[in-house]
């Protein structure tokens, strides 16, 4: 058991609390001794016992503690106890109980006073709750020894962190000039008379308290009619100590019953005229009432009303009550931003430009109606701290007047405008203030938010296809953005369709001009082939390889071409005044800064959409590049989105930042998902595991090895040079978990030097017999080579695309295996993750991870698309007790948060100190967490699973 029980000094600062007890067992270590009283068999018995002394900035330290987590609060005994007590003192401190005092040896001191009735009966009842072993301090000089009233222990706490935190320069202006013992930290002697201070002792035992209560002056001016008037004035009342009910105004003081007299107390009139010379130092204006023989009220002119409404705590803190009546208060004066209403046609129809400029203005509000101009003149003007407005007296916020003096010659695009409608706010000079749509930008604003729920939409003359519904919502969502000048992003999941979509909305808006479709070069042929099914009578061209031209652009025709082209081309195709630009797997610009994405946003259109399965798969800047490309300025710069949106949001969870980009986004972002309910009910089950697998010896030798020596390289380097070797190592533990050749760089043998290969043969003799065919993916082309020599050692055929294989050649290769020709596909990440329609497989193995879920769902997505009609397995290799099976706990928690921004790749690995980084790639002896991945069952593969 640890206790604790508070020993006073003087200075009241100086006091200390001490622990005492079980020291050990609470994590505490003793530092001095403490004279206590306690028990000692049948008797107590005086003893100094060992102690852990705590100074008072220590206690403060414990005491504002979000969790109490330190070692007083295990097992305590009397520490909650002065904890409350403590937590009691710092809220009176809060409000103001702080009086100027000499302690006992001369110095100057600050303690809590003065106490109200409720303050008095919290501290009884604290008191007669404390523990004994709180309050084992002996009297000195009893006979028998005799406690400490813990009642004197307890204030003597609160004076002792008031002494502690008062101490600041304001506080000898508080006191008096010249006081600066009181600011002093050092003990200082308090010098010359202190008569002054005898009025703190008393102010403590008076039975009445000073009230003012705050009038307004009268006035007979009509609801409407805007002006000041006479003055305020502050009415001297009398509160009962005894009876806090019973107040009563000083002018009827005089006349007052017995009764009444009785409960104020005898010296009513002496605590009168204390509290006004108290007063009288923190607010002037009360030494008016000092020099009235019979004081009843105080005027207040314009600068004592400014005054008192900024310092009223200081009142407070001298023990007088401050009453201001509540319709001061009861009307709101704001001042929100809003934009001029343009010129028509300038925000209104498909004409309207994000980059049109608009004024910025400030819109005066009383409780949110708006001010009129002679209001907005009269505040603008308004010289006192009140100003009597429709019928009422309302507090002038200097923030609104100096924003209306001030004014503003600030212009805003179209976009700015915009995304401030959207989100309700605005940044002016560092500041988010309120901001309203008004006029044309509001009717702008409707029309967007109905786009969210768009009309019924038709299939359109031309499309020889059935459109499901949730595809109908997405071409009538893109037309309504085309209709009103604008573009977006369409973000659903890889394989629910978005190419139709698109082919769909050409035909809604063939009218309107050529549409440009940039796609990765393994989609050229998909998107032509899509077109020629669907869409017959589009013509089509490919803008792509030698010989490519644009001449004779037909109105209503389609232009595929890549992203290649366009960095090389850009020049060109922006001479085409293009009704629909389309950039397909648009994360290709997801860095802001590349050529590409530079190259793309000079592409003129009237209407421009990104399509993407992941819009966000490591930062939010790479949203913020696809939407800049889609909807230009719509989030601002890049700089001010990282430091307004994205350093928040991703490093310390901003809900308010990430619900404001929700509610900018919102219009502009379609996403849906396959799992969402009537999206896909057509898709099969798809069912995901890790499969664990035990390294060979050659393997463990060969990870401890590599780890052991790159980890000692890295504890001696710093900065770029750091992170490039624990890249390095990342990179040669994962080529020796994949395969000891990979690692070696050398072509064989490969026959029992790999867990995972021998996973993967068990895997596909059970795939392979069922007659199913699989896809298999791994980030490194040289392990897709050594897998394609392995299963044709192993008389298996199997096809492999990466990224040197040409359009054609690939396009031949996925038409091979759709098919039928070969049962086994394999693909290196990178070059086969997005684009390709291989419903043919009901098998994904992810060889090695790329520790990015978003990436690995993406390839996934190649066979679990619409489509696809039978069950989906997806196996992940993962080696036991390596790093990739303590980063594949990671792995899922990340893909647990959905949208929310991870890790991009690898890179934040860098980031870990050596010791973390040690125990993350160390080779431990221990099974597998049951939580992080399922044990390797070769039979739980087949069409029992399935």
């Amino acid at each position: 058991m640890l206790d604790a029980v508070f020993v006073p000094a003087d200075p009241p600062r100086a006091g200390r609390l001490a622990l005492y007890g079980d020291l050990p067992a609470a994590g505490e270590t003793a530092d001095g001794t403490v004279d206590l009283v306690l028990p000692r068999g049948s008797t107590v018995r005086r003893t100094t016992v060992p102690a852990r002394l705590l100074r008072i900035d220590e206690v403060l330290t414990r005491l504002t503690a979000a969790d109490e987590t330190d070692g007083a609060a295990e097992g305590a005994g009397s520490w909650d106890a002065w904890r409350a007590a403590g937590l009691a003192g710092l809220v009176l401190i809060g409000r103001g109980r702080l009086v100027p005092d000499r302690s006992p040896e001369g110095y100057a001191a600050w303690r809590v006073a003065p106490l109200d009735p409720l303050d008095r009966a919290w501290l009884r009842n604290l008191s007669a709750a404390m523990p004994a072993y709180g309050h084992a301090l002996p009297i000195e000089g009893t006979r028998p020894v005799r406690l400490v009233d813990p009642e004197q222990l307890v204030r003597a706490f609160w004076d002792a962190l008031a002494d502690s935190l008062v101490r600041t320069p304001a506080a000898a202006v508080a006191t008096r000039p010249g006081a600066s013992p009181f600011a002093a930290l050092d003990p200082t002697p308090l010098p010359g008379p202190t008569t002054w201070l005898e009025e703190t002792a008393l102010a403590e035992q008076a039975g009445a308290r000073l009230v003012l209560r705050i009038e307004p002056p009268g006035s007979s001016d009509e609801d409407d009619e805007v002006g000041d008037v006479e003055s305020f004035r502050a009415v001297l009342q009398l509160r009962s100590g005894v009876d806090p009910s019973l107040l009563v105004d000083v002018a009827d003081l005089w006349n007052a019953p017995a009764a009444v007299l009785t409960a104020l107390g005898e010296r009513a009139e002496t605590d009168l005229l204390l509290a006004l010379r108290r007063g009288a130092r923190v607010w002037p204006p009360l030494g008016s009432a000092l020099r009235d023989a019979a004081p009843e009220e105080v005027p207040i002119d314009d600068e004592a009303l400014e005054e008192l409404a900024e310092g009223s705590t200081a009142l407070e803190g001298a023990g007088i009550e401050v009453l201001w009546p509540t319709e001061l208060f009861a009307g709101e004066l704001a001042v929100r931003g809003t934009v001029a209403t343009p010129t028509p046609g300038a925000i209104t129809g498909p004409d309207f430009s994000l980059n049109d400029l608009v004024a910025f203005r400030w819109r005066p509000t009383l409780d949110g109606a708006d001010l009129t101009e002679a209001e907005v003149a009269a505040l603008a003007e308004a010289k006192r701290p009140m100003i009597r407005m429709r019928g009422r007296w309302i507090r002038v916020d200097q923030d609104v007047v100096r924003r209306l003096r001030a004014g503003t010659t600030r212009e805003l695009t179209g976009a700015e405008a915009l995304g401030a409608a959207l989100t309700g706010t605005i940044d002016i000079d560092g500041e988010l203030v309120p901001f309203d749509a008004d006029g044309s930008l509001a009717a702008m604003l409707t029309r967007l938010r109905a786009a969210e729920e768009p009309a019924p939409f038709t299939d359109p003359i031309g499309l020889r296809a059935t459109l499901r519904d949730y595809q109908r919502r997405g071409v009538a969502w893109m037309a309504q953005l085309a209709n009103l000048g604008l573009g977006g992003c369409l973000a659903d999941d890889m394989g629910l369709g978005k190419t139709i979509q698109v082919i769909a909305l050409h035909l809604q808006l063939e009218r309107r001009g050529p549409t440009l479709v940039v796609c990765p070069s393994t989609l050229l042929g998909t998107w032509e082939r899509e077109f020629e099914r669907f869409a017959p009578g589009v013509p089509t061209r490919r803008y792509h390889g030698a010989g490519r031209t644009l001449s004779d652009l037909a109105p209503d025709e389609v232009v595929l071409t890549t992203y290649g082209v366009v960095r090389q081309d850009h020049r060109l195709l922006s001479e085409v005044a293009w009704g629909l630009a389309v950039a397909d797997e648009a994360q290709h610009a997801k860095n802001p800064l590349s050529r590409t994405a530079r190259a793309l946003r000079t592409l003129p259109s009237a209407t421009r959409i990104a399509l993407t399965g992941t819009p966000v798969e490591n930062r939010l800047s790479e949203l913020w590049s696809i939407l800049d490309w889609s909807a230009p300025g719509l989030l601002g710069t890049l700089d001010r989105f990282r430091h307004d949106v994205a350093v928040p949001v991703e490093r310390f969870h901003d809900e308010e930042a990430t619900a404001r980009l929700a509610r900018v986004t919102r219009p502009f972002l379609l996403r849906r998902r396959k799992s969402d309910p009537g999206i896909a009910p057509e898709l099969p089950r798809k069912s995901e595991r890790d499969v664990v697998v035990p390294l060979t010896t050659e393997q463990a030798t060969l990870y401890q090895a590599v780890a052991k020596e790159t980890l000692a390289k890295i504890e001696s380097a710093e900065g770029i040079a750091r992170r490039g070797l624990v890249l390095s190592l990342l990179t040669q533990l994962k080529q020796v978990c994949n395969h000891p050749a990979q690692f070696l760089h050398e072509p064989g043998p490969l026959e029992r030097r790999s867990g995972k290969l021998a996973a993967l043969d068990e895997l596909l003799d059970v795939i392979l017999a069922e007659g199913e065919s699989v896809l298999i993916f791994s980030q490194y082309v040289e392990m897709c080579r050594l897998i394609e020599a392995h299963l044709a050692a192993r008389q298996v055929k199997s096809l492999f695309l990466h990224g040197g294989i040409g359009v054609r050649k690939r396009e031949q290769l996925v038409e091979q295996f759709q098919s039928g020709e070969a049962q086994v596909f394999l693909l290196s990440l990178k070059a086969g993750g997005v684009g390709l329609t291989l419903t043919r497989a009901t098998h994904v193995v992810h060889y090695d991870r790329w520790w990015n879920p978003a990436v690995e769902d993406q390839a996934t997505d190649r066979a679990y698309r619409i489509g696809q009609d039978r069950p989906v397995q997806v196996h992940r290799l993962v080696t036991e007790n390596t790093l990739e099976d303590r980063i594949s706990t990671v792995i899922n928690a990340k893909r647990d948060l959905a949208d929310a921004v991870v890790g991009s790749g690898e890179a934040w690995l860098s980031e870990l100190s050596d010791a973390e980084l040690t125990e993350l790639v160390e080779l431990s002896t221990g099974p597998a967490k049951s939580g992080s991945a399922s044990a390797y069952n070769p039979s739980a593969v087949g069409k029992s699973d399935a």
